[in-house]
């Protein structure tokens, strides 16, 4: 069940929930026993609880991009506890080409970009190919929450809650054949929407839509999750509203946005950034620190939020990016500085 506002433009740093306040709103709904187990509807009572934490509701613009609240069935913390990126960061530093390569771009570019109506398929080796609207999306599985690092190819980093569920979940629905052996995704493509796809930046170089794929074993891990929101909201439309995925021990641009489809197929798919640059690119992307970037190092990172952008304080990048222990059994047997 999602609480929906109908306004769809941008919300500024300030109209939207910040980390401390919706850290507090969390822990008060799990003292009334509202967190954990799910909210039946989106009673007026209950809309009261989450007025208590969003201030005058006047004071929002009337072009604000509302990021309705989302219930969700608990949480899990797959990032041993380290302290959340700033929400204003989750919001402003991004890395999606479709609306500008500049890191503010997206979230100037995206104030418009409508989500709903929305359509998301999921065809190929399946026996049950499904189509599904907006809201849709929100009744696939029970949302949890779940705090992930996230590890961008460009040796920066993150610690965001993403609000989801498991791509494992969507895929059974659809009973895939024994010839998927792999799952492609593809981003809307709406150059109307989307100037970046209109653009010749980049040289022209980039084939729209984007592309991205797993191998199925991938696609099929616990870990692996379809993500409609962040910070106990809907996602904003420069993090990939209203649908995209997220796999944490892989490079940030795995991560692909604003999904519209999702197919399974017997061959390895192409990729957007390996068909750009294959070697730079790998169609894996896991984090390896072990690896360098053709350009630069990948042994450590800069934790956004830490520090300015020249800081020295850096962190050491680890294997998968931390989750050696769930993932690496993937691979065994995988050279993984060839296979990048």
């Amino acid at each position: 069940m999602i609480i929906k506002c109908k306004n769809k433009s941008q919300a500024s740093e300030n109209d939207v929930i910040a980390e401390p306040v919706y850290q507090q709103r969390r822990q008060f709904l799990k003292q009334l026993g509202l967190v954990g187990v799910g909210l039946a509807a989106a009673s007026p009572a209950q809309a009261s609880i989450f007025d208590i934490f969003s201030g005058d509701k006047n004071k929002a613009s009337k072009n604000a991009f509302v990021q309705s609240p989302l219930t969700l069935i608990g949480s899990k913390d797959h990032a041993n506890g380290e302290i959340w990126t700033p929400e204003r960061k989750v919001l402003s530093h991004n890395n999606f080409y479709e609306f500008g390569t500049a890191k503010t771009d997206p979230q100037k570019n995206a104030q418009n970009f409508k989500v709903e109506p929305w359509t998301l398929t999921i065809t190929g080796a399946v026996e049950k190919e499904i189509t599904l609207g907006y809201d849709d999306l929100f009744q696939i599985a029970d949302l949890e929450e779940r705090i992930y690092r996230m590890r961008c190819v460009e040796a920066w980093s993150m610690v965001i809650p993403w609000t989801g569920f498991s791509l494992a979940e969507i895929i059974k629905k659809a009973n895939p054949t024994s010839k998927a052996k792999y799952v492609a995704f593809e981003t809307l493509y709406d150059p109307k929407q989307m100037p970046g796809q209109a653009s010749s930046y980049l040289g022209g170089s980039l084939d729209w839509p984007y592309v991205e794929g797993l191998r199925m074993d991938e696609a099929m891990h616990p870990l692996t999750m379809l993500s409609v929101g962040t910070f106990g909201k809907t996602l904003a439309p420069q993090n990939g509203a209203p649908i995209r995925l997220v796999v944490p021990w892989k490079y940030g641009f795995k991560g692909i946005k604003s999904i519209v489809k999702i197919h399974l197929l017997e061959k390895e798919p192409p990729t957007t950034w390996n068909r750009l640059a294959a070697r730079e690119y790998g169609f894996y992307a896991n984090v390896n620190p072990a690896v360098d970037h053709p350009r630069w190092s990948q042994a450590s990172e800069r934790r956004i939020g830490s520090g300015s952008i020249f800081s020295s304080k850096r962190i050491k990048t680890l294997p998968f990016n931390g989750y050696a222990e769930e993932v690496a059994d993937l691979y065994r047997g995988m050279d993984l500085k060839r296979y990048i």
